[in-house]
């Protein structure tokens, strides 16, 4: 294993770079503050003991300095803020403290690091990412509004909310008060632009999921209910490199294992831990209630999407629908709760989608890693 003789840690903010730096030989410690200009530190680095290894937290400044120096043949590394070990009752907390412990903790082999994207994988997880705020946004605009109308008495009872025929309702709805109207229409019209851009969104999103770059695991994953292009396409620029993970680990990396407090003969077991990537736990969890319905046979749209898959990937698909549906059964039958048998479908539905991220398309049908 390649050992460096310097370790460098750096607390990386917006407008200053706080560095310390360790030599393993002579045990000096050289300490900076610096601009936040990728040449600056870099040549900084040049001037301490070499080889050099660096690392910083990972946060709003993101991953451009961690590519730039890997660039540069300079080992960097970006930590993961929440496996950050820092001493139980150390009150005292400065820029400098935190570059010189992560300086440390590099020297000692105890970083837990993130993986780096890509420039192309960062743009498309921050269009996703735009998709998803959206999201939020549009579910709060409607509410604004159906409660807007609710306190007025004004109640829609023509079928499902937020279609074709409620918008047309919603646009015959007058009032008398010039407040209470402007009111109405401001909170309506933030809902018409809010889903204008969710719209242009998706539009972009499947246009994208089509490039060559991510069309192959877009189409495997679409394999899978509950799996359409835009969760498809989620789950592989949120995950990444998938063969950094097993079948068993990429749970815990979603957050989507229970947390366990156990000691001598008791084991203890609570809540999901929530830890790793918000996002794309969401995606699965949303995308496991669909398995909860029968499968028989497959839909007309599963059918299509399987016409633009591998057949390794189509078999691998329709044995982990069958899988999930009777997962779901044994849970029904067991008396859970279905909030609760939903995470443990969606926990076992991110090994199969790890299982067709991974699959090789030239693999014969049944094949499975």
């Amino acid at each position: 294993m390649k050992r460096e003789r310097t370790s460098v840690g750096l607390d990386v903010h917006a407008r200053s770079v706080v560095a310390c730096g360790i030599d393993d030989d002579t045990g000096e410690v050289f300490r900076a503050r610096l601009a936040p200009d990728h040449e600056v530190i870099l040549t900084w680095l040049r001037g301490l003991p070499g080889p050099v290894a660096v690392v910083y937290e990972a946060g709003p400044t993101g991953f451009g300095l961690a590519r730039f120096l890997r660039e540069r043949q300079t080992r960097c590394l970006v930590a993961a803020p929440s496996k950050v070990q820092r001493p139980c009752g150390d009150r005292v907390k400065t820029d400098t403290r935190d570059a010189l412990l992560l300086a440390r903790l590099l020297r000692l082999g105890e970083i837990v690091e993130v993986a780096v994207p890509g420039v192309a994988q960062e743009a498309a997880r921050d269009l996703v990412r735009a998709r998803e705020d959206v999201r939020g946004d549009l579910m709060r605009a409607r509410h604004r509004t159906s409660k807007l109308l609710l306190r007025q008495g004004v109640v829609y009872s023509g079928g499902r909310a937020w279609t074709v025929a409620h918008h047309a309702w919603l646009r015959r709805q007058n009032f008398d008060s010039p407040a209470l109207a402007v009111a109405y229409d401001s909170a309506l019209e933030t809902v018409l632009l809010t889903a204008d851009r969710r719209d242009r969104l998706d539009t972009t999103i499947v246009e994208l999921a089509a490039d060559p770059a991510w069309a192959p695991m877009v189409l495997r994953l679409s394999c899978l209910r509950g799996i359409s292009t835009l969760t498809a396409f989620g789950l592989a620029v949120e995950v990444g490199d998938w063969t950094r993970f097993t079948g068993n680990s990429i749970g815990a990396f979603l957050g989507l294992v229970p947390t366990e407090h156990s000691s001598g003969g008791s084991r203890s077991q609570g809540s999901i831990t929530k830890a790793g990537n918000s996002h794309a736990r969401r995606l699965l969890v949303e995308a496991a209630w669909h398995h909860k319905q029968p499968y028989r046979t497959p839909s007309k749209t599963m059918r299509d999407r399987w016409e633009l898959a591998p057949a390794a990937a189509k078999a691998r698909g329709h044995a982990g629908n069958i899988r999930l549906h009777q997962r779901w059964l044994a849970f029904d039958q067991r008396k859970k709760r279905p909030v609760i048998a939903n995470v443990a479908v969606a926990r076992e539905l991110a090994g199969w989608c790890w299982s067709l991220a991974t699959l090789d398309d030239d693999a014969p049908p049944g094949a499975a890693r």
